[in-house]
């Protein structure tokens, strides 16, 4: 069993995303999307597709566990650029939350980012995104999807 097969099936998703990032702003936008999430070797990969349909594209994610240190990677890829966005987030789940880390860069600027998979159901869970640009002395979350099983 792997610890994304909770995510396995069809979803609607809540979308809050902050239209500004890095000034601090509390101005987001609500808009929804649906995802369709499977799980391969045996519970050590995933992969989901999520529609964004008044957004007008689609984002991919690949994950696979690392099969002697247990830490997760995530890829992410979207229907706009088309490419597989590097670099990974790596990370784990620790008392059923995940916590996955990359260094990256956000308009121009080079930022730590964090995502966190937490409240998780066999009906509901929750993803964050937030970045720090200040080594991670302080975070700004800037877009957070509420997930709810369907079908």
């Amino acid at each position: 069993m792997g610890d994304f097969d909770f995510f396995v099936g069809k979803w609607d998703v809540t979308n809050r995303r902050l239209r500004k990032r890095h000034v601090g702003s509390d101005d987001w936008d609500e808009f929804p999307g649906t995802s369709v999430a499977h799980s391969f070797f045996d519970g050590a990969g995933s992969f989901d597709e999520i529609r964004f349909p008044t957004r007008g594209f689609s984002g991919s994610t690949v994950r696979i566990r690392d099969a002697e240190t247990g830490l997760w990677s995530i890829y992410w890829m979207n229907s706009r650029r088309g490419v597989l966005e590097q670099p990974p987030m790596v990370g784990r789940f620790v008392d059923g939350v995940g916590t996955f880390y990359a260094d990256d860069t956000d308009e121009g600027r080079p930022i730590r980012c964090r995502f966190i998979w937490s409240r998780i159901t066999p009906t509901s869970c929750r993803w964050e995104q937030a970045f720090s640009t200040d080594g991670e002395r302080t975070w700004e979350t800037n877009w957070v999807m509420d997930f709810t099983r369907t079908g």
